[in-house]
């Protein structure tokens, strides 16, 4: 066995020499300017397997039998196929925070504020060799500092507050874009803040042939990595409840994260790719929870850790509708709308041609022109997304949204309502 490992360790040196003389690439090295040609979205989750729609005005109170962030659920009503095409007219849905929503039968507009546990988990990506070791390009070691992206992050819009004319004050971009939704439910103070922290940083290491990299102008490591989306959830999700070796086992196990948190798990300019097709790339992130069993201690309820994967996305490595936190902003407006990725809508077609049958806001308009708001914000102009609001998939008619809106914080992103469509789009429409 010893042996056998010397003999690849040769074999790999003299092409590391080569790369270095002849400027040649390796065989699993993309142009930097490969992603400006490829499909940058989020992963569209479908797991939630003719007039106007009408909203639910009351709230149905937290889920019950579970461990997990702070949530409401209400309805709303409007003809359409669910996802097996048989007929349905509600439509309930789950939000993060306290309801907006009049708890009484009085006139007073609903809701308090929530605070939520916001850990940031750095994860930096360690490119292996076949063997396991250490990879090396013309003397940089392959590996992809997350860190260096922790405190941008903190200084953007997402959990540093700006003013938006949704909040008397000024708030959190999450939190602006789910008070234009209930603008004329909730009361002034009825906020959902995420309380940010840094958790400690974790490592996700990926062996030569999951992986595709491009590396910066001074050859360092990376400009950005391509990950077969299969190993990067087997590496980030932990099989069993006993699980320390993958990334969110770590975090879970060390206390980092709780049931009570919205986790994001932030990674540098790493990017997922379909089938195992590098050219079928670009996830740049998605949200969900990891399930666990409960125990005595919780009532026996089974535990959800609610989480993202987002991923910073420097300028220039795709075009101006996905840059910075354009991804993060995206996966935690969802998560608020539908944190354990279950809201089941009629379906729907969106101007960008995405077709879906569930409550994801920012798929919505991701990759249209106007898709992003730059924000202005510590020194820097940021590129949150545009969102859809509850009332577009609910084609209210006129929406009860700030402004009579569909979308926010641009309100002329969608100027009316979806139209409830058949089965996976297919014609003819209703």
């Amino acid at each position: 066995m010893r042996s056998a490992l010397l003999a690849v360790l040769l074999v790999a040196v003299p092409a590391l020499v080569v790369a270095q003389r002849t400027g040649g690439m390796e065989s699993d090295q993309l142009s930097s300017s490969y992603t400006l040609s490829a499909n940058p979205h989020t992963l569209r989750s479908r797991e939630a397997a003719a007039g106007g729609g009408v909203l639910g005005r009351r709230s149905n109170g937290s889920l019950l039998g579970i461990d997990s962030v702070v949530n409401w659920s209400s309805y709303f009503y409007y003809p359409g196929l669910d996802g097996n095409g048989f007929p349905q007219f509600t439509w309930d849905y789950t939000m993060v925070g306290n309801s907006p929503l009049q708890q009484g039968d009085d006139d007073q507009r609903g809701g308090r504020t929530s605070r939520i546990g916001a850990p940031i988990v750095p994860v930096s990506v360690d490119l292996r060799n076949d063997d396991g070791s250490p990879r090396f390009l013309n003397g940089h070691r392959l590996i992809s500092d997350a860190t260096q992206f922790v405190t941008p992050v903190l200084k953007s819009p997402v959990f540093s507050d700006a003013s938006y004319d949704s909040s008397e004050i000024p708030t959190q971009f999450t939190d602006a874009v789910q008070r234009a939704e209930f603008h004329h439910e909730a009361s002034d103070d009825w906020h959902t803040i995420l309380k940010s922290r840094v958790a400690t940083p974790r490592t996700m290491v990926l062996i030569r042939g999951t992986y595709r990299f491009a590396v910066n102008p001074d050859g360092s490591c990376c400009a950005f990595i391509l990950i077969d989306v299969n190993t990067f959830v087997n590496a980030l999700f932990p099989p069993t409840a006993t699980d320390t070796a993958t990334v969110m086992g770590a975090a879970e196990h060390a206390g980092d994260i709780t049931t009570k948190d919205i986790s994001t798990f932030l990674f540098p300019n790493a990017y997922l790719y379909v089938n195992g097709d590098p050219a079928q790339c670009c996830i740049l992130g998605f949200h969900s929870y990891d399930l666990e069993p409960g125990g005595a201690s919780n009532g026996f309820r089974e535990r959800r850790y609610v989480m993202n994967y987002s991923s910073w996305i420097s300028p220039g490595v795709f075009g101006p509708s996905f840059t910075d936190i354009t991804a993060l902003s995206h996966e935690l407006a969802e998560t608020f709308n539908d944190p354990f990725v279950n809201n089941a809508t009629p379906w729907w077609l969106a101007p960008n041609g995405n077709c879906q049958n569930n409550l994801e806001t920012g798929d919505v308009i991701e990759g249209l022109p106007n898709a992003v708001f730059p924000i202005a914000l510590n020194g820097f102009t940021w590129s949150p997304q545009n969102e859809a609001l509850l009332e577009w998939f609910a084609n209210q008619t006129p929406s009860s949204a700030i402004h009579r809106a569909y979308s926010y914080p641009d309100t002329s992103v969608l100027p009316m309502g979806a139209t409830s469509q058949n089965f996976n789009c297919t014609p003819p429409l209703p």
